[in-house]
């Protein structure tokens, strides 16, 4: 299992670091003003789309019921089931697509009600009406990752989101060699968001779920099958999606505050970048272990799941939420401050990622809990706690927002996502129980003891270098970020084998003898 997370993280790694170029070429193009604004809104809106049905928040409806019917009447009636979620996936989002298309205006209103007579408005719906296509295309894409996920086959689903940030890339790139207007080049760039869309899906089509026969036939269907197929996709893929909500909370209550809207997007960014190593490979791994598990009611198998996910899940949460704390402004400085991006937008980005970092154990929590209940197809638990979790950041937000700015939004953010976690640990351990094995109740305190001392070392090396940081050249930068980052992780990882928690050389062996089966 673990070699199947560190896969999934391995190609969620290199899609958020192709994400980062792309904003810091995105904030160097367009800066943070109303253009910017207009853009990232529909962006977002885009996204929360992209995150509800890809990264994992599929598996929770598809995962099960494929690998029911494939125990219970073999693999062609598996594929079949597989063909028909295809085709009427593909269909219920394409009516979705151009339902959405007619009424953009409606929604951007409501996702930004501070747009109201502005520039930006306009701006907003025409932005999202181009990038409409990817929520059209990403539909059949994400039943074929979902297949291959439940076939134990996670390289091809991990890596292909990568060409959707190297078509951006490259888009983004030319627009800043030929220097055009901010608001041309917002339209171009999410013109590029569908034709992205459009190329991972043939790329997924032309591999192996078409050419194993894993979906096919490919029909429309409503039968009994598919019926229940939708109602607990539905409600699962809201739950898996949490933090986008979240985030969409936030522009909705910041959209108002000029800039706002940005900063909190970029620092936003930041927070991902863990929380789709950890989060998004837990909801992909851990469903298909789980239902195993609980279809053939192995309780050790469930518990050592559950343990080593939690494990896995803390370990890496915990020293990326310091560090991110610690060098949130050095970070923002390196990535973002460019071009159209000034200091005061860097300052402002770092105080908001400051703030959105107290959220992601909250985060990273929730994807490792939510999984337990998904694997045991119930989808309404997770749903109920999003939900409250939403509640809790507007009701906060709209107490704080207004007084203190992108930074009161980032704070609501973050007690929302506490809500959530708190919300599903609570109902777990009441309605089943987690199965934490002893080895697990003897790692985590070490776990938290090694990322604080990781923690303290790096405020004290991070104070020793901050006042040379703000003079230095972007390569003296990058090399004092880095050297940063890599004196914390040799550090943490070191303290992690001195206590017993992990063997280094013991890890890397296990994984050449499983090898891959990729």
């Amino acid at each position: 299992m673990i070699r199947h997370i560190l896969t999934v993280s391995t190609g969620t790694l290199a899609s958020r670091i192709l994400g980062f170029v792309r904003d810091a070429l995105i904030a160097a193009l367009l800066g943070a003003g109303w253009v910017t604004d207009a853009f990232l809104v529909a962006f977002q809106f885009i996204n929360v789309a992209r995150r509800m049905l890809t990264e994992g928040a599929l598996n929770a409806a598809l995962v099960p019921g494929y690998l029911h019917v494939r125990e219970t009447d073999g693999k062609q009636p598996a594929a079949a089931y597989a063909g028909r979620v295809l085709g009427s996936v593909t269909l219920v989002l394409v009516l979705i697509a151009l339902a959405l298309g007619l009424f953009m205006p409606l929604v951007i209103g409501l996702l930004a009600p501070g747009f109201k007579d502005q520039p930006s408005l306009q701006s907003a719906i025409n932005n999202a009406r181009l990038m409409l296509p990817y929520f059209a295309f990403v539909g059949p894409a994400t039943v074929m990752m979902g297949v291959l996920n439940a076939e134990h086959r996670f390289m091809l689903t991990a890596f292909s989101p990568v060409l959707f940030n190297i078509v951006m890339i490259c888009t983004i790139g030319v627009l800043l060699v030929w220097q055009h207007d901010p608001a041309w080049s917002a339209t171009a760039i999410a013109a590029a968001v569908g034709v992205a869309g459009c190329l991972q899906m043939l790329i997924l089509i032309q591999r192996r779920p078409a050419r194993e026969g894993l979906a096919s036939p490919v029909k429309v269907s409503f039968d009994a099958q598919i019926r229940g197929f939708f109602r607990k996709a539905t409600p699962g893929m809201l739950a898996n999606s949490g933090p986008q909500f979240l985030i969409v909370a936030g522009a909705i209550l910041a959209s108002s505050s000029p800039a706002a809207v940005s900063w909190l997007y970029f620092a936003n960014r930041l927070i991902e970048l863990p929380l789709g190593m950890v989060g998004v490979a837990m909801g992909t791994v851990l469903v298909p272990e789980l239902t195993r598990a609980i279809r053939n009611d192995d309780s050790t198998a469930m518990s050592n799941a559950e343990s080593r996910g939690l494990e896995l899940a803390v370990a890496l949460a915990l020293p990326a939420t310091l560090g991110l704390m610690i060098l949130a402004e050095p970070i923002v400085r390196l990535l973002f401050e460019h071009g159209a991006f000034t200091p005061d937008d860097t300052a402002a980005t770092a105080q908001a990622l400051v703030l959105l970092a107290l959220g992601l154990p909250a985060h990273v929590l929730t994807k490792t809990l939510a999984p337990a209940f998904f694997a045991r197809e119930d989808t309404r638990t997770p749903l109920i706690a999003t939900l409250s979790g939403l509640a809790i950041a507007v009701l906060a937000g709209l107490l704080i927002g207004r007084s203190s700015g992108a930074n009161g939004v980032a704070a609501s953010i973050a007690a929302g996502a506490w809500g959530c976690a708190i919300i599903l640990l609570v109902r777990g351990a009441m309605t089943f129980g987690f199965s934490l094995d002893a080895l697990a109740l003897r790692r985590l305190p070490r776990i938290v003891l090694c990322a604080g001392a990781m923690g303290a070392m790096l405020f004290t090396a991070a104070s020793f270098v901050a006042p040379v940081f703000g003079t230095a050249t972007f390569t003296a930068q990058l090399t004092i970020v880095g050297g940063l980052v890599a004196a914390g992780i040799s550090f943490y990882g070191l303290l992690l084998d001195l206590l017993g928690i992990v063997s280094w050389g013991k890890a890397v062996d296990n994984l050449r003898d499983n090898g891959s089966r990729e």
